[in-house]
């Protein structure tokens, strides 16, 4: 779904745009259940200084998907709320596996290779090919032991 300005120019899809009640209507719902759902949590749509609720199109989206789970799957409003938060963490993690190859890329274009081992003091550390990581220095203590007979 694409929104139009008022200048009929493209709006991003997560620009809030839309009334409760043209969001309702687009998403085929009551404004009461967008109410609810902003309560629940399931969508937070964006606000206006005076506290009115302004959805975008990725909400209206988000609304049907939340309808479809509900009435066609059989979902709870509950089991939806989890749905949606794993969803959003398998997305932050795609970003981050996404950010974390960027960075690999980066690193063999440069021709850098890194060794990661573990410390003296077990910590994670980064070492030149070829290199070890330093020993802990030898004690000075001394340990005495006396065996009680």
């Amino acid at each position: 779904m694409t929104a139009a300005g008022a200048r009929g120019e493209r709006v991003p899809h997560d620009q809030p745009v839309y009334v409760i009640s043209v969001a309702a209507e687009l998403a085929g719902m009551h404004a009461q259940t967008l109410r609810q759902y902003d309560r629940l949590g399931l969508v937070t749509p964006s606000r206006t200084r005076g506290g009115g609720r302004r959805y975008s199109a990725r909400d209206v989206d988000l609304l049907r998907e939340v309808q479809r789970l509900s009435q066609d799957e059989g979902v709870s409003l509950a089991g939806i709320q989890r749905i949606l938060q794993l969803e959003h963490q398998v997305e932050a993690l795609r970003s981050r596996v996404a950010e974390l190859t960027a960075e690999v890329g980066a690193l063999r274009e440069r021709g850098s290779t890194r060794v990661f081992a573990a410390g003296p003091d077990g910590r994670i550390v980064t070492l030149r090919p070829g290199e070890r990581p330093s020993r802990r220095a030898s004690s000075t203590s001394l340990v005495v032991w006396r065996p009680e007979a």
